[in-house]
């Protein structure tokens, strides 16, 4: 189905560890100030859950920055046909993506429908608008997602009986974007009036104006793009932090540089995740996990390629927290240096496989390099260079910006974007919107495919059509829409 049940969730004391619980009323639970904020943290749950096990197939290991490295014990192929780009619709990536994007929105859609309520005792109204800038914050950002990946999908913005829900077909591309513009606009405008209750963690005004000013980037509206990404920089709320490694310090989270992040907690096998014993070469034991207990011989994904390696420059200080190189044995028994994600930690004390890096959805950095973006492609050469030196100076890349033309800006700002946001699901969407997926991707698998005979039959036929993932098969088949062309 569509739609999954909604689930009404909770959190203990602290909104950084979100643990879903169930048996609460519908009845006598929405009656309440904390009832709501309960509401609102369950909205998050469902994204959570397909950040750490989902979308970084569909958006970072699809593109030329991921692969994996070949595995003669498991042979795993749901992620590596589509590292390979091999995308069929009874992929289960694809259909646990979706059920997730519209689990949330259910939830979204629940918590909007319940502030009229009379019966709901206000404590703090600020606590009001905060939760509905979530709801709709939230909304956006799965719809956004799963519209960057399908193109147009089933719009339903209040809940609906799930035998409702199976009626509504795929909405255009356009108006998909008009719900998630309108959403953005209206979250703003809530998180405006709930500044006196800002916690750290949760969505605001400003993650708001900054995927607003995504969104609009996306669509090619630059003076729209111009004036959200503007906002945020002239708020002086967030600015970069002086060394790039400690976006991704798990023990001392960011809220400084990130606009908004993923939560993670070891605290429990919900609240935690796995990247680092996914993406450790699965030959390393637990020499790059730190447990040794682990069994990781599923691991190897996220490999860095040789493409992104050779995109960072001579001296950049992002090369090494992006990337590590272990000494070991390889799938061939060969001893090599073989390369893995380093962005994301072990744990840091739970002995099992929980880890607590937050994972980064909206840095200050992207809203400089995007506003850099928006005033080159608006021909404001000039305006835009000082945006990229400053997070090219971050990086120990010093060296003046000049005598640019408006397309070698293009260029270094597309470089920038690659090594300064590699494995946090960018690049894949960055390829789609900037019009360079296939030239970029055909040669990439060229590339592959000389470097890895073992490669699946059939991989690296890079067509237009592939640029949309397809529709799970099972919504097609149960909910009668339209697959995507090609597939």
């Amino acid at each position: 189905m569509m739609f999954l049940a909604f689930m009404a969730s909770s959190c203990s004391d602290s909104f950084l560890e979100l643990y879903p619980k169930d048996g609460l009323s519908e009845g006598n639970f929405y009656n309440t100030q904390e009832s709501i904020i309960l509401l609102a943290n369950g909205c998050y749950l469902p994204m959570r859950d397909y950040e750490k096990s989902q979308h970084w197939v569909l958006a970072e290991l699809i593109s030329d920055n991921g692969s994996h490295q070949n595995n003669v014990v498991t042979g795993e192929a749901t992620r590596g046909v589509i590292d390979q780009f091999i995308l069929v619709s009874d992929n289960v990536a694809y259909l646990q993506f979706w059920q997730l994007s519209y689990s949330g929105i259910t939830r979204c859609n629940k918590l909007l429908a319940e502030f009229d309520r009379e019966e709901i005792v206000w404590e703090n109204k600020a606590i009001k608008h905060r939760s509905a800038g979530e709801a709709l914050f939230l909304r956006a950002l799965y719809y956004f997602n799963l519209v960057r990946q399908f193109g147009g999908v089933p719009l339903v913005t209040t809940p609906l009986p799930s035998q409702e829900a199976v009626g509504i077909k795929r909405s255009t591309e356009a108006q998909i974007y008009d719900q998630i513009i309108a959403d953005l606009k209206a979250a703003d405008l809530q998180f405006q009036q709930a500044a006196s209750v800002k916690e750290n963690g949760r969505a605001n005004q400003w993650a708001a104006k900054g995927l607003l000013g995504k969104v609009y980037l996306t669509l090619r509206d630059y003076p729209k793009a111009e004036e959200q990404l503007l906002a945020v920089i002239n708020s002086g709320a967030h600015q970069l932090l002086g060394n790039y490694a400690d976006i991704f310090n798990p023990a001392k989270k960011d809220y400084t540089e990130t606009l908004f992040s993923i939560q993670y907690s070891e605290s429990s096998a919900e609240t935690s995740n796995r990247f680092i014993f996914w993406f450790a070469p699965h030959t390393s034991g637990g020499q790059v996990t730190n447990r040794p207990n682990i069994n990781i011989i599923g691991a190897g994904w996220n490999q860095p390629t040789a493409d992104l390696i050779e995109a960072f420059e001579p001296g950049d200080k992002r090369k090494p927290v992006s990337i590590g190189f272990w000494e070991g044995r390889d799938w061939d028994n060969q001893v090599r240096p073989i390369a893995y994600v380093n962005k994301y930690k072990p744990p840091i004390s739970d002995p099992n496989d929980r880890s607590s890096d937050n994972l980064p959805v909206l840095r200050y950095s992207d809203i400089l390099l995007m506003y850099a973006e928006v005033l080159n492609q608006q021909g404001k050469v000039t305006e835009a260079i000082p945006f990229v030196q400053e997070v090219r100076n971050r990086a120990g890349l010093t060296a003046e910006l000049t005598g640019l033309s408006q397309a070698e800006l293009e260029k270094l700002i597309a470089k920038e974007r690659q090594v300064e946001f590699c494995f946090e699901n960018q690049r894949w969407y960055d390829l789609k919107r900037t019009g360079k997926a296939v030239e970029v991707m055909t040669r990439h698998g060229q590339r592959e495919l000389l470097l890895k005979p073992y490669s699946y039959e059939g991989a690296y036929v890079i067509t237009p059509n592939k640029l949309l993932a397809p529709i799970p098969v099972n919504e097609v088949s149960v909910n009668k829409l339209t697959q995507n062309p090609g597939y």
